[in-house]
Parts: C-alpha cells; sequence; structure tokens
C-alpha cells in the first residue's frame, strides 16, 4: 500500500500513524495467521499506535530512544495503607541499574543484554524490556508488548528486521525501484512489485544450489555483475564461434563471467 502524502492526510484529517495502524488492524485476520507480533523501528514506539495494535489482539516488538521514561514495577508487599496499591518502584536510571529487578539473558566481550518487566510512561503500559549494554557504556533499549515473551527473542526478532532495509537499498540501487515515470497507481503497484520480485529471484538463483551452511553475505552488485558478464561473453563466443566446451576455455570462462565483482 502506497503512503498518502501530506496534502490528502492534511484534507482527510489523519496522520501518518493513523494510517500505518489501520494498514494492519484492517488486515489482522489475515496477519495473525502468519504472526501475533508486529515489528517495527523506533518511529513506531508511540502510544497511539502501540495502543490500536494492541487491542486487535496483536504484539509490538520495537526500540524505545536511549533516554526513555521508564518505572521499575513493585515488588513489596502491600503496605496497608489507605489508597490504591502501589504500583511502582522508582525511575529506571540507565546508569545506576538495580539489579534486582533485571535478569542478565546473555553476555560477551562486546554487549551483556539485561530483562525485566517494567512500566513505560510514554506508551502509558507495561512492558517486556531488553536492556543491551555495550562494552563503552553505551545502551540501546528494545522491547515488547507481551510481557510473557523471552528477552532473548525479542532482541533477535528486532535485528532481524534491519534486513528489510537491505531489500529497499537493493532495489533503489539495481532494480530501478525508484526509476517509473509512470503516474497511474496501478502501473506503479506493477513497477514496485516488479522491482522487488526481482531481487526475491536473484536471491533464489544465487542461493538455492548452494548448502545453507556455505552461503555467504548475498550481494546484489555481484549478481548483476556475473549476470552482465555471462551475457555480454555469450555474444562474443557467438560472434566469434569459440568452442567454450574445451576443457582449457572452461576455466578462462569462468574467470571471465566473475570479472568485476566485489568478491571473487
Amino acid at each position: 500500500m502506497q503512503t498518502p502524502d501530506k496534502y490528502f492526510r492534511d484534507n482527510h484529517s489523519f496522520s501518518l500513524i493513523d494510517w500505518y495502524a489501520k494498514l494492519i488492524t484492517d488486515r489482522v485476520d489475515k496477519l495473525s495467521l502468519i504472526s501475533k507480533y508486529i515489528v517495527a523501528d523506533a518511529y513506531f514506539s508511540k502510544e497511539k499506535f502501540v495502543r490500536e495494535i494492541c487491542d486487535v489482539s496483536l504484539h509490538v516488538i520495537s526500540k524505545l530512544r536511549k533516554d526513555a521514561d521508564l518505572r521499575y514495577l513493585y515488588k513489596g508487599e502491600p503496605t496497608g495503607e489507605k489508597g490504591a496499591p502501589r504500583k511502582y518502584d522508582g525511575k529506571i536510571i540507565f546508569k545506576e541499574l538495580d539489579m534486582d529487578y533485571f535478569e542478565t539473558i546473555e553476555k560477551t566481550d562486546e554487549y551483556t543484554l539485561l530483562c525485566a518487566n517494567v512500566n513505560s510512561k510514554a506508551l502509558k503500559r507495561n512492558i517486556k524490556l531488553v536492556i543491551k549494554i555495550l562494552a563503552n557504556g553505551k545502551h540501546h533499549l528494545y522491547f515488547s508488548t507481551d510481557l510473557n515473551q523471552d528477552g532473548k527473542l525479542i532482541y533477535d526478532i528486532y535485528r532481524k528486521r534491519f534486513h528489510i532495509e537491505f531489500i529497499y537499498r537493493d532495489g533503489k540501487q539495481h532494480t530501478g525501484l525508484e526509476n517509473c515515470q509512470a503516474r497511474d497507481e496501478k502501473k506503479l503497484n506493477f513497477h514496485f512489485n516488479a522491482s522487488l520480485t526481482s531481487i526475491n529471484l536473484a536471491k533464489i538463483t544465487h542461493w538455492l544450489s548452494i548448502d545453507k551452511e556455505q552461503r555467504k553475505a548475498f550481494s546484489m552488485a555481484d549478481v548483476k555483475t556475473l549476470n552482465h558478464n555471462i551475457l555480454l561473453l555469450d555474444k562474443f563466443i557467438k560472434v566469434f564461434a569459440i568452442n567454450t566446451n574445451s576443457s582449457i576455455n572452461q576455466k578462462r570462462v569462468k574467470n571471465l563471467i566473475a570479472f568485476g565483482k566485489i568478491a571473487v
């Protein structure tokens, strides 16, 4: 679905967050068959978006600002005093974490992962928080609205979301995602789908014949270079009537096909 421009949104009185949330809630029946989790970048860690997604029985996994206002959940016994029971036990200070509340779920030379159920004032709800503390003292905050979800899984899922960015990068740089000059909506839809589908086909032809354990990083630039070389070499072979099946020529042909690759 194409995102409407600002002029359209202003005339229909809705924001981008409204639009994105509606895209999901209108398709909740189909999406819930795939997964109950919506993974979104830090832009979507807003109360309105999170609330609307959770209202249709889905969960959000996202990232928070480093200075997010979070509170510990009170674990103590009831005080017995009048009034509502105590819910929170102070603000989380990231330089002085109270380890009585956090569980260490992974520790390496580069980082430490901690998790706990906390309260987010901005999101107006309790969340499962995962803090990644780097060796230099800096930190990153990830969360899920599913309080029972495994902390390591939250971290792994969010990191995989970033691979989506590579798809659009390859589409813009190599398969003409932004190069369509049409203005008709159907033609634009066809162009965008053709551009992104060509990346999927490139990955299939590049990886399908290789065992998963032996697959290296995918490079769309290398795939384009290989196919360009194959096409050009095929033209030379036909013009000069070269026999490519001879043992001496087979190695030369392979070297020519790989010419210009990033990593031969």
